[in-house]
């Protein structure tokens, strides 16, 4: 969104501007007068940060990073005038308490990173505009109202009383790379350029398929009489209101919705002020209306957009670089395409993390992916009761949705993670946990600004306790940290998981020693863990090693440590779909999961599903198969027997064929069948495997008449009129380790018309967790189970930098089997 738009030929007077920056002890200088020029200076990059400058310049390294918060850092740059007159500054995020001065005069003074702040001055001639971002350790030892509990979570207690981000400050989740800098964008105008000043866009979608735009802003000196807006093909003038805004309201009859990309088409629509002769690209913007379905009990939480429920799934947000926290589509767009390719349709930025800049909302209203935005509030309790930290908690709320006050993406507003949770599990009653901040401050501020998107006051929160899975929303790790059974999934009513399923997942090879690397410091480094405790996330990822293939992992990483580091790739992906399995299923009461986290902050077997390096790990091809739109799954009901799921997430109905075997030594079918179904639009069927037997068949081997007849049943999802496999699902009645029997693996690569390249698989019998490896290319399914008697083809793509020329030459992998290579004639 725009906030201050200028005619189209004013440049930004600090496009490209010559910005240099020095590091000093605190309180070194006082004011640009003491600014010594042959000091330590080093280029900068604005927006930016501190730690990236420093870090281009050779001056600090993310692995082992240097503390910045108990230094000055100074930032200066010369600027000149378009023209002499008054000029407009705006400073999007400022990390964190900070002076500004052009020349020796001061400018403007700011104590959070979250705040835009906008001044103007007089600039007749070239000046030096200079900021200073002070030491934060001095902050840290203010006092507040006193603190109902402490957190564990982070290394400072005092951070509760300043606004930054917590990011840098939490041992064992990230590395201690400190927010500090001009880390949001910043825009110097001629005030006579400006058109616009406090750009608000507003949608509505009503149940009848009318939109309703309306928008609002503040006239500039550049913005001449009648001005209008445009959009959709419709257009209205802008009037004058009692506040000395102009403001104008389109209706648009059967306007095309947006819908996230699991259930529709992302349809954006262009608003365009009209001003004289020139057309200005104010948003683009979707017609949708979101709404909480809590279900028969009030205990649910679920999503419904445009009245259709909406299984919401994806990950827990990080920051696109932990160094410079940036905030351009470019650096967005490579993560945010592995979110849509994944069929992930949700991504939470939590509150321990940094808010995302505009054009992160941009880039996922374009991709069709909801956003769950936490404000940047987590684990402490703050000082609500300060009245100067409720009123500037509250704008910076308000101007933080403002911000993206167009953007159809944004989904859920959160007032913070694991405060409620924190207080309670320190056996505080509810009344110290609860309070006006997530309650009435946050929720007030939100109402204002985004009326049409649901606030909850915290994540998790709902439950008799706020982090019962059983009642609203939850950070369930049952199925993870806990070690519970993977049962346990179905058992604990999940009802929304905004955390879960968190595991120190492994890069795939050639980002990772192959060489005992479990017990090396440099390994464990990048292992996350929880403060305090006697275990890490990889203890957690040995303990479903242990449970799915009935080995010890000590055993394997002690004898064969490449076998250790694939048991666990597949135990993560395997626990990753059976969970989401049982959540998707017809008949759950889960409207929801997001597996805690998307990315990696440094390199490691960290929790991202996706390396720091943006490669994708097992865990993203389990959940995007998990994820598919079109998806068929099995799930062993015990004496009931095998039961088939199938969802349909998609706008259009179809028909399905449905196929089933039972394999005896993964190769000899033993019992078969097949059906014909109809599936509906956004709908999900459920039925039990004898259906399509048509007698019945012990399928799960729960009544145990006799020796076992089959180890695998393999059940497939085709289109009827096309014979092409849309989904599979496998279900291994004595476990898996008992259908491991020597798969022959063949494998051939194959050129496609557009110059892109596939690899056809094919085996003898059941072939469990194939893996692909190539250094050129990446595939968009790996990890996944290869049934006999039938082709599997796999996409390949070229990896970001690889040659152009470069063709498919690798190694396909069966889990404890012999690499089959392959590659192009």
């Amino acid at each position: 969104m725009i906030d201050l738009a200028t005619l189209p030929e004013a440049a930004n007077r600090l496009a490209g501007a010559d910005w240099k920056l020095c590091v000093t002890p605190a309180d070194a200088w006082k004011t640009p007068a003491d600014l010594n020029a042959e000091a330590d200076w080093v280029p900068a990059q604005v927006p930016g940060t501190a730690a990236a400058a420093l870090e281009a310049a050779g001056r600090f390294s993310r692995e082992a990073p240097t503390p910045l918060h108990d230094k000055d850092v100074w930032y200066r740059c010369r600027i000149a005038p378009s023209k002499p007159g008054t000029h407009v500054l705006r400073c999007d995020g400022l990390a964190t308490v900070c002076e500004a001065w052009i020349g020796d005069a001061p400018l403007l003074t700011s104590d959070s990173m979250y705040q835009p702040l906008q001044v103007e001055f007089d600039l007749e001639e070239p000046a030096e505009l200079v900021f200073c971002f002070r030491a934060l350790t001095p902050h840290f030892a203010h006092k507040g109202p006193r603190a109902r509990w402490r957190t564990r979570l982070a290394d400072e207690p005092g951070l509760r009383m300043v606004r930054t981000t917590l990011l840098g400050h939490m041992p064992g989740w990230c590395p201690s790379v400190h927010a500090v800098g001009p880390w949001r964008g910043m825009t110097l105008a001629a005030r006579s350029d400006v058109l616009l000043h406090d750009l608000s866009v507003r949608t509505a979608l009503s149940e009848d398929g009318t939109g309703r735009l309306t928008v609002s802003l503040r006239p500039g000196d550049g913005l001449a009489p009648g001005a209008r807006i445009a959009c959709a093909g419709a257009d209205a003038p802008l009037a004058e209101q009692a506040d000395g805004k102009l403001a104008a309201t389109l209706h648009l009859p059967g306007i095309e919705p947006w819908w996230p990309h699991t259930h529709g088409t992302p349809t954006l629509h262009e608003v365009q002020l009209v001003c004289g002769d020139r057309n200005v690209l104010l948003a683009r913007i979707g017609f949708r209306r979101i709404a909480v379905d809590r279900g028969p009990d009030g205990n649910g939480f679920a999503l419904l957009v445009n009245g259709v429920p909406v299984f919401c799934r994806g990950a827990v947000w990080t920051s696109a670089d932990i160094c410079a926290l940036p905030g351009t589509v470019d650096a967005y767009r490579p993560w945010l395409e592995l979110a849509r390719d994944g069929h992930m349709n949700m991504l939470r930025i939590g509150g321990t993390m940094a808010p995302e800049s505009p054009a992160f909302f941009e880039l996922c209203d374009e991709l069709g992916i909801l956003v769950w935005q936490d404000l940047p509030f987590a684990n402490f309790d703050y000082p609500a009761s300060d009245p100067d930290f409720a009123a500037k908690v509250a704008r910076e709320t308000s101007d933080l949705l403002g911000s993206i006050s167009a953007s159809p993406s944004l989904a859920v507003v959160c007032g913070g993670s694991e405060m409620h949770q924190q207080g309670a599990m320190m056996g505080l009653p509810e009344e110290r946990w609860r309070g006006a901040l997530t309650e009435e401050i946050l929720p007030g501020a939100a109402a204002s600004a985004r009326p049409d998107v649901p606030y909850v006051p915290n994540s998790p929160s709902g439950g008799v306790m706020p982090f019962s899975p059983n009642a609203g929303i939850a950070h369930y790790y049952g199925v993870g940290a806990y070690r519970r059974p993977l049962e346990d999934a179905r058992r604990a009513n999940v009802r929304f998981a905004g955390e879960c399923l968190a595991f120190s997942n492994v890069a795939e090879p050639g980002a990772v020693s192959e060489t005992a690397p479990c017990h090396h410091p440099d390994w464990k480094r990048g292992v996350p863990r929880d403060r305090d405790v006697g275990w890490d996330f990889e203890d957690v990822r040995d303990h479903y090693v242990r449970e799915l293939y009935g080995t010890d992992p000590l055993d394997l990483r002690y004898g064969d440590p490449a076998s250790y580091l694939d048991h666990g790739r597949a135990a993560v992906a395997e626990v990753m779909e059976a969970t989401f399995a049982e959540w998707r299923r017809k008949g759950s009461s889960c409207g929801g999961a997001l597996v805690w986290t998307f990315q990696d902050l440094m390199p490691g077997a960290g929790w991202g599903v996706i390396g720091s390096d943006g490669t994708p790990k097992s865990a993203w091809y389990g959940l995007r198969r998990a994820f598919a739109p079109l998806r068929l799954t099995v799930t062993d009901e015990g004496t009931n027997g095998l039961d088939i799921h199938l969802q349909n997430d998609t706008p259009d109905a179809r028909a399905l064929r449905v196929e089933i075997a039972c394999l005896r030594e993964g190769q000899m079918p033993v019992a078969s069948g097949a059906k014909v179904m109809e599936m509906p639009a956004h709908g999900s069927e459920s039925l039990p495997a004898t259906e399509l037997i048509g007698a019945f068949f012990d399928t799960t081997y729960a009544f145990r008449f006799g020796p076992p007849s089959h180890d695998c049943v393999h059940v497939r999802v085709l289109d009827p009129e096309t014979d092409a496999v849309l989904d599979e699902a496998f279900h291994f009645p004595l476990g898996r380790k008992a259908s491991a029997r020597g798969a022959k693996i063949v494998a051939e690569t194959a050129a496609l018309p557009d110059g892109s390249w596939c690899l056809q698989l094919s085996s003898d019998r059941i072939a469990q967790s194939v893996s692909i490896r190539d250094e050129a290319f990446l595939t968009l399914d790996n990890w996944f189970h290869l049934a006999p008697g039938h082709v599997k083809t796999v996409t390949l793509r070229r990896r970001p930098g690889a040659a152009t020329d470069a063709r498919p030459l690798g190694v396909v992998l069966p889990l404890g089997g012999q690499p089959v290579p392959y590659a192009a004639g």
